[in-house]
């Protein structure tokens, strides 16, 4: 029963793999992940620009490992690995998005509101502001004259 080529080394996706192929990947990888890290050590960017800014890196260094390590393009051959990425990512997201909002919902249903409402008008719940007694200067009650 054979398979096509009796030669396993002359299989489309083996002729793909080149060290500097794989290299190339990874060095892309790497420099994108060394640029996010400088960024944020640096406070360079303000943080919404910060957030744009590696969430860039991270979707080149995504399309770079895709392309370069997994080999993963439209062409003939590779047809059915494309599929399943195309099918994956959607669900991906959706996994995400669900995640991020089943958290949030269930924080803002645990917050205790007695609390928000101290911190977001101290006037309005006095009595709720907690007192550091023993500690100068560090009382947190609006009428101890800080």
């Amino acid at each position: 029963m054979s398979h096509g080529a009796a030669d396993p080394t002359m299989h489309p996706e083996v002729q793909l793999s080149t060290s500097k192929g794989y290299f190339l990947g990874f060095a892309i990888s790497a420099f994108l992940m060394l640029v996010a890290t400088f960024l944020v050590t640096s406070h360079a960017v303000p943080p919404f620009g910060l957030l744009m800014v590696i969430t860039v890196c991270a979707g080149i260094a995504v399309i770079a490992q895709i392309y370069f390590l997994l080999h993963i393009d439209i062409s003939e051959h590779n047809i059915w690995n494309t599929v399943a990425l195309v099918l994956f990512i959607p669900l991906f997201l959706i996994t995400i998005g669900l995640t991020w909002w089943m958290f949030s919902q269930l924080y803002l249903r645990t917050m205790d509101m007695s609390v928000m409402s101290s911190v977001m008008n101290p006037a309005v719940h006095a009595s709720a502001a907690p007192k550091m007694s023993g500690m100068p200067g560090m009382s947190t009650s609006p009428d101890s004259g800080n």
